[in-house]
């Protein structure tokens, strides 16, 4: 297995492609192999796998992150569906701080999105019945649970869908924005 590196215009986040073989039958990856990802340069110790399910197109899930010493390195993957998944540096100092690039991905294009700590994470639906895997590195922390707006103006992310629609947890529609968020990320100290 070959780990193909692809660098974003976000600082540190790198999109990870793997060979992928197919047939008639279907097709073969490897999703993950320790040394091969470390050969890439991607040395996370990665220590649980989470999923998640939306049964809906427009399901918008984030914009999650885990403070202080809960953070957390995600790689993250689709297995069925499609998804835009977006990332926004809350890195103060960081040369992206603020800034917010959406990733497509799919069962058909079988990609990874590696995502640092110091970054909040989400993701919309563009089908229904969406399995989306998380391979994080640390466990989950529900006081250290927080998140920033997916509607926040200084951001302006820009959504796929009507965010008129969408489907949300009460939890994610009222997420503070990023100017009044718990956030002690530095760059270059996480």
């Amino acid at each position: 297995m070959v780990v193909k590196i692809i660098p974003t215009k976000l600082q540190d986040v790198k999109l990870v492609e793997t060979d992928v073989f197919g047939d008639n039958r279907g097709f073969f990856t490897e999703t993950y192999t320790r040394e091969k990802f470390i050969e890439a340069g991607i040395t996370n110790d990665f220590n649980q796998d989470n999923q998640s399910l939306s049964a809906e197109a427009g399901v918008l899930r984030g914009m999650h992150y885990q403070y202080g010493d809960a953070a957390q390195t995600k790689l993250v993957r689709v297995v069925t569906g499609v998804v835009e998944d977006v990332l926004v540096d809350i890195r103060k100092g960081s040369p992206t701080y603020g800034q917010w690039e959406g990733y497509l991905l799919s069962e058909f294009n079988h990609r990874q999105l590696l995502v640092p700590k110091g970054f909040a994470h989400g993701f919309i639906t563009l089908t229904p019945n969406v399995n989306f895997c998380y391979k994080v590195e640390g466990y989950y922390a529900p006081d250290a649970d927080r998140g920033i707006a997916f509607d926040d103006p200084d951001i302006g992310i820009q959504w796929p869908m009507s965010v008129d629609h969408l489907i949300m947890s009460e939890k994610d529609k009222h997420h503070p924005q990023l100017k009044d968020a718990d956030n002690n990320f530095v760059y270059g100290e996480i």
